[in-house]
């Protein structure tokens, strides 16, 4: 029995020929079908030169399982998260490797109502089956039908329900769909705004599908792949910049300036937008990085709540509380009416309507916040031992602590002589490598010092 190590702790990834191919792609269609049992599934895949016959592959195997299929074609995650919700459809899989390098492809998974199956959730049960392969040797009781369905136009519609068209005052967008693959949602919304006579005027870069990646890997974390945007908005003159991943199931802004947000900061601010609307309403956060989004959910009336890092808890957690909004630090924002599910199409809707209500721009809206909380950024270490190197930092900074929090990791607060500051520290799901957050109350100086302090006890 042949292992599959593309399977991770929440999704399906690979490197191409290794660890993922058409065979392995029918196995992982063929054991969804038989483990959920589904009546209908909707499969997708991103602009990857390889997504379309992995695609066909995973459709093939969840057919032979007795699964009708319905094929959305070109797609981002969230295309997947609203067919499979919208259609009332038992499942969904979606073929994307999303950020990672070229040869490389996989598969995020959903279940009825759009909910994850990881791990725990299934995910290990769905690998178990494709190793083993029950169906061999096996007649095939009933083949499943395969065609073609449109939800473009039903998507953006009610992508446009999260704000409301007529708050929108003129304004030029930089729209950076990385090698294409968010292209056709920017045109549709497009044609909507034109019919509803909304004065958004989007400036398009690296707008059409292209699987050779000629403009870099589709993500915006990365400061290399950054400069096209920012060159654009400030060519254009253009109010804010807007960049996607490869499945845009994460967006990045950029203010007037052409200056990189901290997906940190948009978390405060998409929270400040929802409670406009709904006053009390929970809003669920990440234990990274977090007295920005307490500050501001509290200011606005709403109430915080934090839930550990990862889309299978937030979306769990914000089910439990009935949460109208979760956000995380790098740039994944979960909607209770989007099935409780990530997109990277919303935010940006709501932040533009949040510039045009308050008549400011993007950048006078984070400044002061910026100030007022800086923080590092997500810094990572590669460890051979990474266990002992986060015991090792416990140690050094727990007897000085005001605040040990154990949600995600381990995170501290200090309020010291030199002022007020936490961290937070926590070991990746998927790779030997410790995620450093370093935090202050109007401290900048001391944000560097207390980061170098932490990285150099971790890396001994």
């Amino acid at each position: 029995m042949q292992e599959l190590s593309c399977f991770k702790a929440y999704d399906i990834r690979g490197q191409l020929g290794t660890q993922l191919n058409e065979d392995v792609a029918y196995r992982i269609g063929r054991a969804f079908g038989e483990h959920l049992q589904p009546k209908q599934v909707v499969v997708g895949g991103d602009a990857r030169a390889t997504s379309e016959a992995l695609k066909l592959a995973v459709a093939n195997g969840l057919m032979d399982a007795g699964v009708d299929v319905l094929d959305i074609g070109l797609a981002g995650t969230e295309e997947i998260y609203f067919a499979t919700s919208h259609l009332h459809v038992d499942g969904g899989i979606e073929v994307t490797a999303s950020h990672n390098p070229i040869d490389y492809n996989g598969m995020k998974l959903v279940r009825e109502h759009s909910k994850p199956i990881s791990g725990d959730t299934g995910l290990n049960d769905i690998k178990l089956l494709a190793e083993q392969q029950p169906w061999l040797n096996q007649p095939i009781s009933r083949k499943g039908s395969l065609r073609q369905v449109d939800v473009l136009s039903d998507y953006v519609a009610h992508l446009l329900t999260y704000i409301k068209p007529v708050n929108l005052k003129p304004m030029k967008l930089v729209v950076n769909s990385g090698n294409g693959a968010a292209g056709h949602v920017v045109d549709e919304i497009e044609r909507q705004f034109a019919a509803l006579n909304v004065p958004v005027e989007f400036i398009k870069v690296h707008h059409q599908p292209d699987p050779t990646f000629p403009n870099g890997i589709p993500n915006p974390l990365l400061p290399e792949n950054r400069a096209d945007t920012a060159q654009a908005v400030r060519a254009h003159n253009a109010h804010m910049g807007i960049a996607w991943d490869g499945d845009f199931d994460r967006c990045f802004l950029f203010d007037e300036n052409g200056e990189f947000i901290e997906g940190y900061y948009i978390v405060g601010l998409l929270a400040e937008a929802f409670l406009q609307h709904q006053p009390g309403a929970k809003i669920i956060f990440d234990p990274r990085v977090y007295w920005n989004t307490v500050e501001m959910i509290e200011n606005n009336g709403g109430v915080p709540v934090m839930s550990k890092t990862g889309h299978a808890f937030i979306k769990e957690r914000m089910r439990a509380e009935d949460a109208v909004y979760g956000g995380e630090m790098s740039a994944h924002h979960y909607f209770r009416d989007f099935a409780y599910c990530d997109s990277g199409m919303i935010p940006w809707l709501l932040v533009a309507e949040l510039m045009c209500v308050k008549n400011q721009s993007l950048s006078s809206m984070v400044a002061d916040r910026i100030t007022r909380f800086p923080s590092s950024g997500e810094v990572n270490s590669k460890l051979t031992d990474p266990k002992s190197a986060i015991e090792r930092v416990r140690a050094a900074y727990a007897p000085q602590a005001s605040k040990i929090d154990e949600t995600d990791g381990i995170g501290m607060e200090f309020d010291g002589p030199d002022g007020k500051w936490r961290f937070n520290l926590r070991s990746s799901n998927t790779e030997p490598v410790v995620r450093l957050n370093v935090e202050s109350a109007g401290d900048q100086a001391l944000v560097a010092l207390r980061l170098e302090e932490l990285l150099t006890l971790l890396r001994q």
